[in-house]
């Protein structure tokens, strides 16, 4: 899977989505300080799914209607880098074959995929 994490997702989350073999673009490794509006269309362009931890691309994606190849917003009470790669390899795990092309909003206990 291509993603891109965006800069407040973490460079941990990152590193281990690169483990687990995917191709990553990693906001805050490669590209600290693009605004969201140059992520969405990064990621479009590139055919990247987004892993964000920024509500914002909701609006983006939702209000704007910008195309974009797939948008996971994680909504986590627990931010630390540990929690997000649990709750993403789980959300990996169970969804994969439906992120692509849909927002997915996901916390500890829920996983919503806005059509």
């Amino acid at each position: 899977m291509r993603l891109l994490v965006d800069e407040c997702t973490g460079p941990r989350v990152a590193v281990w989505l690169r483990e687990k073999g995917h191709k990553v673009f990693s906001v805050y490794d490669q590209a600290r300080g693009m605004s969201d509006e140059e992520i969405i269309t990064k990621a479009y362009d590139e055919k990247y799914i987004i892993i964000t931890n920024d509500k914002d691309f909701g609006e983006l994606v939702i209000k704007q209607q910008k195309q974009h190849r797939g948008v996971i917003i994680l909504r986590l009470k627990n931010e630390r880098a540990e929690n997000k790669i649990k709750i993403l390899e789980k959300l990996l795990e169970k969804y994969a074959e439906k992120i692509p092309n849909k927002l997915v909003i996901v916390t500890e206990k829920v996983v919503r995929i806005v059509e």
